[in-house]
């Protein structure tokens, strides 16, 4: 059934304002008033509206203030991807509308359709002003119903804003576990592989009787691979040539699977004069053997070194989403400012990575922990943080300090972005205000922010921005 068609079950009717005085009164904003305070009205639209039926819809011009003497309706909001959110069922005696009205909103802000049918009274805006203005008993209902219905719709808000900045905490989080999870299973593979061919080489070596001088080389080689220490990391160019120049040497001595061997060796740090001891100690028929068992060796080593590292990073991720969700949880508490940052900046790792974003940190050592019973500052840390990142341009820069200033606990926020326009600055902390594109932000960030910082933990938040830097500063006090 389209729009037209559900208009078109609605009827209604124009009627005195105080021939309805009785039905009016039994509702909660005008349970208090006379048959004087109604005369500002004069004539009202009594509207009859069958279930099923479309009282306004989201977009319209036309703004009223609505009393339901009966039945029930329900009120959604369609968000900027099509989803639809509920804002309340209201039932008999309840009045709504006032909200878009004193707000000065130029069209309904949300869709009103009727549950069960519904019998209400409809008042224009002009006539909605002058009640407000000549009737007190009313208006301080009115004024009641607008503050809830707003505050519940912030938290409705927020909540949402805390829910897609988890939902994007948590893929970047699987993004960050499949990294570290796929290495390990490459890793693990390649050991599976190198396992067998050390298996067989080892075969071969038994059957062969070794001389003295090759149980000595191999037991050095094998040593010095035991006590290999981690060499400072060579550049794209000089380990090109580095691998190219010992493959050349090796196939010129005979030695199989030179090209697969060199890169192994030349990553663990060995040179041609590591191994010439094999060169001279074996012949031409056990040399590739002898060489191609110490590469086996040397990769096993390194697998098992990218698979504890690769589970390393997956326990501190673990950690990390720990301490981001616990975000202390018991009455008073003593908070890490920089290990709540520095868990923050984990989950946000693959942000980083995927604009090439530099985040260098400028930690004061030895920080005074907060001695608070508030929580909420990972969900600051995640919004200043989220926010540096979308305003910095591919391969910016992204720096976070603290530092201590009377008795407070100071955290900079700052990025190379095109900063923030001087006309935007006064309402940048404004609820639902966002220089974002449509449907990329909800505007509550930095509202959620401020509140946090300022009504959890009385403190301050303030910004500088200019051209290539803008920085949002945090203010704790160190005890409540």
């Amino acid at each position: 059934m389209d729009k037209a068609q559900m208009e078109g079950q609605v009827t209604s009717e124009t009627i005195s304002a105080q021939e309805l005085l009785s039905q009016l009164r039994e509702t909660a904003v005008f349970s208090q008033s006379q048959a004087a305070d109604l005369a500002c009205l004069d004539d009202v639209e009594l509207v009859h509206a069958p279930a099923g039926s479309l009282l306004f819809e989201q977009g319209e011009p036309r703004l009223s203030f609505w009393v339901l003497l009966g039945g029930q309706v329900k009120v959604t909001k369609a968000g900027s991807k099509g989803e639809i959110t509920p804002l309340a069922v209201l039932q008999a005696g309840e009045s709504f509308g006032e909200v878009p009205l004193m707000l000065g909103s130029e069209c309904a802000p949300a869709s009103c359709s009727v549950v069960e049918d519904s019998t209400l009274v409809r008042i224009e805006a002009d006539a909605f002003w002058r009640l407000m203005s000549t009737c007190p008993a009313v208006r301080g209902g009115v004024l009641a119903n607008m503050a809830r219905r707003i505050e519940t719709y912030q938290t409705l808000t927020q909540q949402r804003e805390k829910l897609i900045s988890l939902g994007t905490l948590a893929a970047g989080l699987m993004h960050e576990l499949n990294n570290p999870g796929a290495a390990a299973k490459r890793a693990a593979s390649q050991l599976r592989e190198n396992m067998t061919q050390l298996q067989e080489i080892s075969l071969r070596l038994t059957d062969t009787p070794l001389t003295q001088e090759q149980k000595s080389c191999l037991r050095d080689l094998q040593q010095a691979a035991f006590n290999q220490q981690k060499n400072a990391a060579l550049g794209s160019l000089e380990q090109s040539d580095a691998e190219e120049a010992l493959t050349e040497w090796l196939e010129s001595i005979g030695v199989m699977n030179a090209w697969k061997l060199a890169p192994i060796l030349v990553a663990a740090g060995w040179v041609r004069d590591d191994i010439q001891c094999a060169q001279y100690a074996f012949p031409p028929a056990l040399l590739s053997d002898a060489l191609n068992w110490l590469g086996a060796l040397l990769s096993n080593f390194h697998l098992l070194t990218t698979i504890e590292e690769s589970l390393s990073r997956v326990t501190e991720l673990v950690i990390a989403v720990k301490k981001y969700a616990w975000d202390g949880k018991n009455k008073e508490h003593q908070v890490d400012v920089q290990d709540s940052i520095h868990s923050t900046l984990i989950l946000l790792g693959h942000k980083f990575r995927h604009k090439q974003i530099v985040v260098e940190k400028r930690f004061t050592p030895e920080l005074p922990r907060l001695t608070t019973s508030a929580t909420g500052l990972s969900q600051v840390w995640t919004n200043l943080l989220d926010n540096a990142i979308d305003a910095s341009p591919d391969g910016g820069k992204i720096v976070v300090r603290t530092w201590v200033e009377r008795n407070q606990v100071c955290v900079g926020v700052s990025d190379t972005g095109p900063g923030i326009p001087p006309e935007h600055r006064e309402r940048i902390f404004e609820p639902f205000f966002t220089t974002k594109p449509a449907g990329v932000g909800t505007g509550l960030g930095l509202d959620i922010t401020y509140r946090i910082v300022a009504g959890s933990y009385h403190g301050q938040i303030e910004f500088t921005s200019e051209p290539g830097n803008t920085e949002f500063i945090v203010r704790l006090p160190i005890s409540e």
